[in-house]
């Protein structure tokens, strides 16, 4: 059974291809693998299937490994490669990588919720030494020999008997031919011979972002191209009544302005304005000129002042959602040693990456076609949206993924691929649409705010026992379809403002109340790093250490007796991974070793605090040391991390770098970001009142350390950002006496006499 190769297929081969024959390999759907030659054709051992193409082996021995994930800092695109490479046994300092665009061919390409990993690791292993095997089987029928004494090297085979070699090039034809080998027949290496995997390996793309290289979406450049800015409304759901578009169109290189109707969908294509001309200065000179007579909606009645009113009045009343109900709280409460009340608060805030949204679009009337290049950390998503909205074929638009200048669950939405579709569709040229950085922080797809009421008791042996959260949340109202065929209108809790009843510490308590209560909002609201779990760690093991303290005891040896000794806690944990208690404790137990907690006396106005969180499969606890002056100035002296991220850290140097980024994006999120929202607008415009950390307040010194466990290989990007809240916060009232309750912390006064 064979099936041809997509045109985008092809355009990869005519791109890394070169001369002569080349050997690629891919996985099936099923986990399988396959084997490409150049004319595009696939076997297939049995079924149907469609093959993903990751490896090439030219016949001058030229390695080029494809890189399916979108690159938006995390590492991927070096890491994945990576193990290709380890099993391949080829010389990393030869490997070429290319990042390949959307195609069905590489299965899922997104990126975001720490994934990109622990969906491929396994995949990609089997790869390269299906690859290896292929290649060692050739070089055995090439000298008549037993495969048994062959051995693959540093990108060639060697006969152990004879010592001949034969690189792989030279294997390459032959190696084409061969039938692809079942999976009983293909050994993986042993992780103890690892020579690439667990070492410091640079990012691929390290010299040209250094350089000023076009990687990024930003730097998309086409022949005819025209750019163009796009006006929305001020308030969520508005929508432009009129415009002064001949007065823009008057304006020197503007080359058309007009109003796109858009549609109702919050976080999908907007009603807006739209400016096209030579040049982005021109085009945002133009948008200076605009006028606007915007219809604003129900939104205009929305701020965070009314926000916080509303979510008051809530607090306590009957009508919550209950989450999850054990025992009686209030019994529980009444018959406590020591009872501890606290309210937490946090707010909507933007994810401000330091590369705009944009994207480059060219609608082809001729045949219809649409061709993207975006820097999307979901490029599937994208080509959906823009197939539901311009009713085009999915097999008519094609994606070029391009690098993208941060993400952080942003570009996981697509509403600025859409907005440049529809530009491109009215002007009929290739079109670049650039966002000012006010589009970017006053359009975001936001982190919702949220408000947690919380009570919790102690009793005499300092063990809790009652726990209880009513938290308050954001909602967008929208049309879900019914099994009738109908459709029903419900409140839809944002991403991230959803709390699990399954939450850290609820399963572990005999007397658990968690309530949730929306506040419907026309905000739109997305994916945050590290979704629910940025905001609920800080609140969660803020109040935990309200509780150690209020029973007197150390706050790590509370910790682990409310962890228990269990190996897993019953219930389904997140994203349906169990809550396995024998890693955490081990990753706490860890960072107070290593941070040698309780082992020093720390003056007035220095302090550690410790905290842990379970966050997308990967286990983590830190430390924080600080110092606060009389006058409140807050410095953060050393953060020590323990992280179990299972049985392999892929690159050592790309783990240190994300952890080393979470403790510092941990804290910057910490310090200074939050959005107020007044008469449905966000008042904030650019960093000059929307400030984040800079390198003078970053912490002194990060120490990040991993536990090797035989666990599944997961992600890095999001595990290690939520525990660096409460453990500073937590730090700050050591040092201080001070609970940090409300978020941003430049609002607290940490002064102290």
């Amino acid at each position: 059974m064979s099936r041809p190769a997509s045109p985008a297929r092809r355009r990869f081969l005519g791109r890394s291809a070169g001369a002569g024959v080349a050997l690629l390999l891919g996985v099936q759907a099923d986990g399988a693998v396959a084997a490409l030659s150049d004319d595009g054709q696939a076997g297939a051992a049995a079924g149907d299937f469609m093959p993903n193409a990751f490896i090439r082996i030219g016949t001058d021995g030229r390695v080029t490994l494809v890189s399916k994930q979108p690159e938006i800092g995390q590492g991927i695109k070096t890491s994945l490669p990576m193990v290709l490479a380890e099993e391949l046994e080829v010389d990393w300092k030869s490997v070429r990588v290319v990042q390949g665009d959307l195609n069905p061919i590489y299965g899922s390409q997104g990126a975001g919720g720490s994934t990109s990993t622990p969906a491929n690791y396994d995949n990609f292993h089997r790869l390269g030494a299906t690859a290896r095997t292929l290649l060692v089987r050739a070089a055995a029928q090439t000298w008549n020999v037993a495969e048994a004494e062959c051995r693959a090297e540093n990108g060639a085979v060697v006969h152990g008997a004879s010592g001949r070699t034969l690189g792989y090039g030279a294997l390459v034809r032959t190696a084409s031919a061969l039938p692809v080998p079942l999976a009983a027949g293909v050994v993986l290496k042993d992780p103890a011979t690892y020579r690439l995997l667990g070492t410091r390996v640079g990012g691929v793309d390290n010299a040209l972002v250094v350089s000023g290289r076009p990687l990024f979406g930003i730097d998309t450049r086409l022949p005819g191209m025209l750019y163009a800015t796009y006006v929305k409304c001020p308030v969520p759901g508005g929508r432009p009544v009129d415009a002064n578009l001949a007065a823009v169109k008057a304006m020197p290189g503007v080359k058309a302005a007009f109003i796109v109707e858009g549609t109702e969908n919050l976080n999908g294509l907007r009603p807006g304005v739209a400016i096209v001309a030579d040049s982005t200065w021109n085009a945002f000179r133009a948008r200076k000129k605009l006028q606007v007579t915007w219809d604003e909606g129900e939104g205009a009645r929305h701020s965070w002042a009314g926000f916080v009113a509303q979510a008051q009045a809530a607090s306590g009343q009957p009508g919550a959602a209950v989450l999850r109900k054990d025992g009686d709280v209030d019994a529980a409460l009444a018959g406590a040693a020591r009872t501890v009340e606290a309210n937490y608060v946090y707010p909507f805030i933007s994810h401000a990456s330091m590369e705009p949204q944009n994207c480059t679009a060219w609608f082809k009337p001729a045949d219809g076609t649409l061709e993207l290049w975006a820097p999307t950390q979901n490029p599937g998503a994208g080509q959906a949206l823009a197939a539901a909205t311009f009713n085009i074929p999915k097999d008519k638009i094609t994606l070029h993924i391009t690098r993208s200048g941060g993400g952080f669950g942003r570009r996981l939405s697509s509403d600025f691929i859409v907005e440049a579709a529809a530009i491109a569709q009215r002007v009929k040229a290739p079109v670049k649409l650039t966002w000012m950085r006010e589009d970017d922080l006053q359009h975001d797809h936001f982190r919702a705010g949220g408000f947690h009421f919380l009570r919790g008791g102690v009793d005499a042996q300092g063990k809790v026992v009652a726990w209880h959260d009513h938290f308050v949340t954001f909602a967008n109202r929208v049309d879900r379809k019914e099994s009738d065929g109908g459709t029903a209108s419900v409140l839809l809790a944002g991403s991230g403002a959803n709390l699990s009843g399954d939450e850290f510490p609820g399963r572990w308590l005999a007397n658990c109340l968690i309530e949730q209560t929306p506040l419907e909002c026309r905000i739109p609201m997305g994916p945050w790093r590290a979704p629910g779990s940025n905001v609920f760690a800080w609140v969660f093991h803020s109040f935990i250490d309200e509780l150690a303290h209020a029973a007197g005891r150390d706050p790590v040896a509370f910790r682990l007796d409310l962890l228990g000794d269990k190996d897993l806690v019953a219930g389904t944990g997140e994203r349906g991974v169990p809550y396995n208690v024998r890693r955490m404790r081990a990753v706490l137990q860890a960072v107070a070793e290593k941070s040698g907690w309780g082992q020093r006396t720390f003056a007035r106005g220095q302090g550690a605090g410790v905290a842990f969180h379970f966050s997308h499969r990967g286990y983590v606890a830190e430390v924080a040391e600080v110092t606060v002056s009389k006058e409140g100035r807050l410095r953060v002296d050393r953060v020590v991390v323990v992280a179990d991220i299972g049985a392999q850290v892929v690159n050592l140097s790309g783990a240190e770098n994300q952890v080393q980024g979470a403790v510092i994006d941990g804290l910057s999120t910490l310090m200074y970001p939050a959005l107020d929202i007044d008469k449905g607008r966000v008042v904030q415009s650019n960093f000059h009142d929307y400030p984040l950390l800079r390198m003078p307040d970053t912490p002194t010194k990060v120490e990040a350390h991993f536990l090797k466990t035989a666990y599944p290989v997961t992600g890095l990007g999001e595990p290690a950002f939520p525990p660096l809240a409460p453990a500073v916060c937590n730090a700050i009232f050591a040092a201080t006496g001070k609970r940090v309750r409300e978020l941003p912390l430049a609002k607290a006064d940490l002064s102290w006499s």
